[in-house]
């Protein structure tokens, strides 16, 4: 049942309570925001993004005109330390260094997914497969012409999985720079285990994709419609604005210092914008680089075995422990390679009937009807920010909780704000869209807020849930930007937990997507992937707990997509519940 004005409507005695209970929070949230809003006169914060030539307009949209620099997109760090602590994890992210594209281009001298085979290896030591072992599987890299690859960067994903058990779990690539690779599995139920390994890209499609990055960090394409009046007026905006005649608008937040700017309207001030807008893609490749991404070619394609592609796994052994995450890492001490992987240690949990179960750390508890998760989430209040994947986890809520009410704000369906309110349980959950760069159609200007300031204006406390997913929107751009936008929600993190140190806060990670050809140029998996390694750098060792939506996208048998099947969420949201209700 949706309120669209709590007063219109018949209520009970309960709801209309809830209906006050509301009506003063909101009041209190005014308040706050106005104090915040005094508080920003008083701010001032250097700039963090270095653009050729902006004109600061006589509005207060813009307060600081940052310096001219040799390069149109040059970030500038908070401090020394986050500078630091930026190239540590750009050196921890490093991708194989890969070859360029043939010139002239030539398809055939690229990775081909049909001429590559994959190998199992026997086991270490002979003899047969048991739980708890680790399967190893040599992948060799040709191109089109039958030619073995002589170096890495082809990115590769590995998943091990028996569909009739309804189970899988990622495997773990390692590059080992000469066109072989390694895929290492652990085994983990009884009974066959089928090997699956993907080409995502070729190498020399990473290759691309990084220039991309580098060299054209403004091909999404944003603009603002401005209007005073009769007159209105539409220009071009970004986090990366190139150098023209026309003055800029700057938009930089005052606390948080996240850029963004827009050229200034010829007859408007920069106060009158009011939304931001997605407005296409330019994408610019070279002749014939598009031959590198396409469907069924050499984007997304499953390599095929040289022999046997399963095992037949049997109980564990005797006096043998089941599973250990560290004989993952025993497989590859001193060899020269790349981990392909998030970064991380170990695994988070595989799937088994169809059930994520976890592999360290919080028992994975099944909240399968309405009551429980009501009942788990009885006197609490549930804050999410971020991107469409973790909308997704409101809506599932919504849904799943029949005696709450929706409180329709007729909010834009993407961006939200949501909440939902169940007066009985006292449960409140809410969901906000992140700030820009978002790739969305339409967003109101009054609905761009950080995460960050988001969480600073939050109280906390034991009843206080805060869920964050953010990365989906951040592919096309340098990845310092997604760097710098972590380490100030970090920041933010850190001054709740000092302030409220039983606040819960869970982290989705970023997931694989499904991509046709012309979405690989903007959003692949690669960058996804690069993304999600700087996410668990920076929160790594911090009182945070992680949704590792990678992995469980990767070892289930759906197909990719920005935003999983409803079994992967319920699986998702099981965890998160199991955060909340640890008992």
């Amino acid at each position: 049942m949706k309120l669209n004005v709590c007063t219109r409507q018949k209520v009970g005695k309960n709801l209309l309570q809830g209906c006050i209970v509301l009506f003063l929070a909101v009041l209190v949230l005014i308040f706050r925001q106005h104090k915040m809003d005094l508080l920003e006169l008083n701010y001032k914060e250097n700039s963090t993004i270095v653009h050729k030539k902006v004109t600061s307009p006589p509005s207060s949209a813009s307060h600081t005109a940052p310096p001219v620099p040799d390069n149109f997109c040059t970030f500038k760090r908070f401090s020394s330390a986050d500078a630091e602590e930026e190239r540590l994890i750009l050196d921890s992210i490093a991708w194989p260094e890969t070859p360029p594209p043939p010139a002239p281009f030539l398809l055939n001298q690229t990775s081909d997914p049909t001429h590559s085979k994959f190998t199992i290896l026997p086991r270490r030591g002979g003899g047969d497969w048991h739980i708890g072992d680790q399967l190893e599987v040599m992948i060799k890299m040709y191109d089109f012409q039958g030619n073995p690859k002589k170096s890495g960067g082809d990115a590769i994903v590995a998943r091990l999985h028996n569909r009739p058990l309804d189970a899988g779990v990622a495997g773990r690539v390692v590059d080992h720079l000469n066109g072989s690779y390694s895929a290492v599995f652990s085994l983990l139920w009884e009974g066959s285990a089928q090997v699956e390994v993907t080409l995502v890209h070729s190498s020399e499609a990473v290759t691309v994709l990084h220039r991309l990055n580098r060299e054209h960090p403004d091909r999404v394409l944003f603009k603002s419609l401005f209007r005073s009046g009769s007159i209105s007026e539409t220009t071009s905006c970004n986090v990366c604005l190139r150098q023209t005649n026309q003055p800029q608008c700057n938009y930089t937040d005052l606390r948080t210092g996240e850029p963004w700017f827009c050229y200034k309207p010829k007859k408007l001030s920069c106060d009158d914008r009011i939304n931001h807008m997605r407005a296409g893609f330019n994408v610019r490749l070279k002749d014939k680089e598009e031959k590198l991404f396409q469907s069924k070619v050499n984007l997304k394609v499953f390599i095929q075995a040289s022999g046997p592609a399963n095992v037949t796994v049997l109980p564990p052994r005797k006096g043998k422990n089941d599973f250990n995450n560290q004989k993952l890492d025993q497989y590859f001490l001193g060899q020269p390679e790349v981990d392909q992987g998030s970064g991380k240690s170990g695994l988070s949990g595989y799937y088994y009937q169809g059930v994520w179960r976890s592999l360290g750390g919080t028992k994975v508890h099944q909240f399968n009807n309405s009551s429980a998760i009501s009942q788990c989430l009885k006197g609490k209040v549930v804050h999410m920010y971020g991107d469409s994947t973790l909308r997704q986890w409101f809506e599932y809520f919504d849904a799943s909780l029949p005696d709450a009410n929706e409180i329709n704000w007729n909010s834009p369906k993407q961006t939200g704000p949501y909440m939902i309110w169940d007066n009985a349980k006292n449960i409140l959950v809410t969901y906000r869209v992140h700030g820009p760069p978002l790739s969305f159609i339409y967003v109101p200007i009054s609905e761009l807020h950080y995460i960050a300031n988001e969480i600073d204006g939050l109280v906390g406390g034991t009843n206080t849930v805060v869920v964050i997913s953010i990365w989906a929107h951040f592919s096309p751009f340098p990845i310092e930007l997604y760097i710098r936008r972590l380490q100030s929600i970090r920041r933010a993190v850190i001054r709740l937990l000092n302030r409220a140190p039983d606040t819960l806060v869970v982290i989705r990670t970023a997931n694989l997507r499904g991509l046709t050809p012309s979405e690989s140029l903007n959003y692949s998996d690669w960058y996804t992937l690069q993304l999600d390694k700087v996410l668990r750098a920076l929160f790594k060792g911090f009182n945070v707990r992680l949704v590792d939506a990678w992995e469980m996208t990767l070892a289930h048998h759906l197909p990719h997509n920005i935003h999983p099947g409803r079994p992967i969420v319920k699986n998702m949201i099981d965890i998160l519940l199991s955060y909340i209700c640890t008992k």
